[in-house]
C-alpha cells in the first residue's frame, strides 16, 4: 500500500494495555499496522480477515484485541 492513498475508515485494535494496532480500510482493501511498526501488512479483502491477520501477528498467548472504529 503507498503512503499516498486516501484512507476510508481506520480502526484501532486496544488490548488490557491500550491501543496495539490500527486497521486502514483504502481503495485496495484493509491493511493493518502494529504499534512500534513502520511496516503496513498486505492489503486484505474484508475488515474480518485483517482483524484475524492482525491477531495472528501478536505474541503468543495475547487475547484477542477489541477493534474500535476510529
Amino acid at each position: 500500500m503507498s503512503d499516498t492513498q486516501l484512507v476510508i475508515h481506520t480502526w484501532v485494535a486496544i488490548g488490557p494495555a491500550g491501543a496495539i494496532g490500527t486497521i486502514h480500510q483504502t481503495d485496495e482493501g484493509y491493511s493493518f499496522r502494529l504499534l512500534g511498526s513502520d511496516t503496513r501488512s498486505a492489503a486484505y479483502p474484508s475488515l474480518q480477515i485483517a482483524e484475524r491477520a492482525l491477531f495472528a501477528a501478536l505474541p503468543p498467548g495475547t487475547d484477542w484485541p477489541e477493534f474500535r472504529e476510529h
